[in-house]
């Protein structure tokens, strides 16, 4: 009987279950502040720090008190916030402690069980780096590749927050990540283009990364505080704090930390297209704070950086796009031009290669193989396609290192180690296949992915790995992974030549059923008798001649045996019929047919095999003729033929009342960088994307509005 994965609670981890451990119920905070869960009409406190008291400068215990007894500004603060729509996002309110006079910056979200968390941080100078947003906002604009804007990112990052070290890192497809833009002070050791196994973020906090997408650690070494009563009277279990900007780190996280060095961190999601795309990591060798205004305005910037991330990455795709319907196009023209759509797929390399960014392509298709660039031989082709024919059916099917799925194939690695193919029809072996070569190559990890568990003195203290110098892997049998634009590029590709073959086979199905029409009825009208029989000796067909042909009372003509039943001599005419069917042999000669008169009738017979192939008969053909009418029967014939020989060649809101142009400048950006990334998505060719991606877009900007109305409030109450 297999054992249940077990979930252990905060605290309770190690790495061999630390995936699945339950961060979002901390149930304590890091102590530079202070949380209460509150309920009821009037605010009652019935969860606490254990460190409220002191935080907020009050005497007693905090528990049972109504809000209004501790500040009664936020308690009406809280009042309007009530009766507003649902928020996603903790809303900030600077208020003031009335009993110790206490100025504090208070975070309020709804947890999903009910009742309001409101978290206390102390308040610190406004911030004039807000000025630096206007001047980000047009950079990010500005930016037309990754890198350039991922560089700008680290920057802006840097000189805002102030941390040592800022990375933006960027996950692949297999959830490893990358450093792929680096901000640094000139003493600290590069960490630009190291990878990190995706195992060092576990999934559950790849999930709160969605979530709460501004996250602070103050100081390592912190001690952490409880909440009082441990569990939440609302619900009698831990209280939800996947929004808590105070939520405690995982000790496995924070021993993680301490064995790179790190003193305190600062990391903000980018969310693209609803999914985790990166993460903008600060890092810093002592203990630091940012204010909630400063986090507020990295988590602006992320919105905007994620929103011309998903512009950028949709021009490439549209770019693609463009490149199959010019494809296409060339497609459609080589039909009207050549009769066949496939020469179009390979009279330019580029064409086919390049939107998949491979080395070599091959079509499958009718029993045939047609290929260009670097490609394994025809009979390494076919084999890929009856093994492809094996595995389980997808649009798109995608490897980089083809010899290990496969090995039988790996002797193929110096032009295919990297497969992408996709299904053109439902016929077996037919296929559009791509293929990248083998590279040889050194991947730069930040320590040894392969030891990350280190057993201390005692048995049973696992923790995260502690060496972070650069550890070289050596990749071989394995090319360039084929990415997710490529892979739809193919997707693309293989969907519009799908359309081909079965639009190319349905317009021939009727072309040959317009002929066969033609030809039955041609063939029916014609004077010189005739009888088609199938493969078998069935009989299919008999012309109007043939009929007139027959005694009145002939009997019914099922089988050529049948009709040399009305011959004299029938058993000759049976013996040369079964030659006939069985061997292919042709009869040429005279029969004499009984008619209900006393004389028999002169016919002269010619039945002859018609091949499909060498070795497979698709039928025969017996043709009978007056002996008095073979110069009719002639022409009949002569015509006959020319007929078939003719027929073939035929075939803003709230803001505008704020008197504060820097703040409309801030405002118009951002609405500026949306539009611009709209007009990009919406230029794609792919459009059941749109909404979707539209829909993205605007929760971005919603998002980024609602940061920039806090800080516009703050800014005039402060001013």
């Amino acid at each position: 009987m297999q054992r249940a994965l077990s979930t252990p609670a905060f605290g309770q981890a190690d790495l061999s279950n630390c995936e699945r451990e339950q961060i979002h119920l901390a149930g304590s905070i890091q102590p530079h502040g202070a949380l209460l869960l509150l309920t009821g009409a009037d605010f009652t406190i019935v969860q606490a720090s254990s460190n409220a008291s002191a935080v907020l400068g009050l005497t007693g215990s905090v528990l049972g008190r109504p809000l209004a007894q501790v500040s009664n500004g936020l308690a009406d603060q809280l009042a309007r916030y009530q009766r507003r729509s649902q928020h996603a996002a903790p809303f900030s309110i600077r208020c003031q402690i009335d009993e110790s006079a206490v100025e504090v910056t208070a975070l309020a979200h709804r947890p999903p069980e009910g009742g309001v968390v409101v978290e206390f941080e102390p308040v610190w100078p406004a911030s004039e780096s807000v000025s630096l947003l206007a001047d980000a906002f047009d950079k990010i604009v500005a930016c037309h590749n990754l890198g350039a804007l991922c560089d700008e990112t680290a920057k802006f990052f840097k000189q805002v927050a102030g941390y040592d070290r800022v990375m933006v890192y960027r996950f692949d497809e297999d959830g490893h990540g990358e450093v792929f833009s680096e901000s640094r002070e000139e003493n600290l050791e590069a960490f630009l283009g190291n990878r990190y196994p995706a195992s060092d973020i576990p999934q559950i906090a790849r999930r709160l990364y969605i979530r709460n997408r501004v996250r602070i650690l103050v100081d390592v070494a912190y001690d952490p505080v409880p909440l009082t009563p441990r569990l939440s009277p609302i619900t009698g279990r831990d209280l939800d704090m996947s929004l808590c900007s105070l939520r405690s780190m995982s000790p496995i996280h924070i021993q993680y930390l301490k064995n790179m060095g790190v003193g305190a961190t600062l990391v903000v999601s980018l969310v693209v297209g609803g999914k985790l795309w990166g993460l903008v990591a600060c890092h810093h060798y002592d203990r630091r704070f940012v204010p909630f205004e400063v986090r507020s305005m990295c988590g602006m910037l992320a919105e905007a950086v994620a929103t011309r991330i998903a512009a950028l990455e949709s021009f490439l795709q549209s770019q693609a796009e463009l490149s199959v319907r010019r494809l296409e196009q060339r497609m459609i023209e080589s039909i009207s031009s050549e009769g066949d759509w496939k020469g179009a797929l390979f009279d330019s390399a580029r064409s086919l290669l390049q939107p998949a960014g491979a080395s070599g392509a091959a079509l499958l298709i009718d029993g045939q193989v047609q290929s260009t660039g670097e490609v394994p031989g025809t009979r390494e082709l076919r084999e890929l396609g009856r093994w492809l024919d094996s595995r389980p059916s997808t649009s798109v099917w995608a490897t980089a290192s083809l010899g290990l799925d496969a090995p039988q194939f790996a002797p193929l690695a110096q032009v295919a180690s990297g497969l992408l193919a996709a299904p053109i029809s439902s016929s077996p072996g037919e296929y559009l296949l791509w293929f990248r070569p083998e590279r040889v190559r050194t991947i730069t990890w930040g320590g040894n992915p392969f030891k990350p568990v280190v057993i201390g003195d005692d048995p049973r203290d696992l923790s995260p790995r502690r060496s972070f110098s650069q550890w070289h892997q050596l990749m071989e049998g394995a090319s360039e992974p084929w990415t997710a634009a490529d892979q739809a590029a193919a997707r693309l590709i293989s969907a519009t030549v799908a359309d081909f073959v079965l639009q190319f086979r349905s317009v021939q199905m009727l072309i040959l059923q317009d002929q066969l029409d033609q030809v039955r009825r041609q063939v029916l009208v014609s004077d010189q008798p005739l009888m088609i029989a199938d493969a078998d000796g069935r009989v299919i067909l008999r012309n109007e001649a043939f009929e007139r042909l027959m005694p009145s009372n002939h009997i019914h003509l099922e089988w050529l045996d049948d009709l040399a039943e009305m011959f004299s001599g029938a058993a000759e005419a049976r013996v040369r019929f079964a030659d006939l069917v069985a061997r292919g042999q042709t009869w040429r000669g005279e029969v004499f047919m009984n008619f209900d008169t006393a004389a028999a009738k002169a016919l002269l017979i010619r039945a002859d095999p018609v091949y499909a192939s060498a070795d497979r008969v698709r039928g025969f053909v017996i043709l009978l003729n007056d002996n008095k009418e073979q110069k009719a029967a002639a022409l009949a014939r002569r015509r006959f033929q020319e007929g078939l020989v003719e027929q073939r060649y035929m075939a803003p809101g709230p803001l505008a009342t704020v008197a504060d142009l820097e703040y409309h400048n801030l405002l118009s950006s951002l609405v500026e960088n949306a539009q611009l990334a709209a007009l990009e998505i919406t230029d794609r060719a792919d459009v059941a994307l749109i909404p979707e991606m539209l829909e993205n877009v605007r929760i971005s900007l919603s998002h980024a509005a609602e940061l920039l109305k806090d800080l516009l409030f703050r800014r005039n109450k402060i001013g």
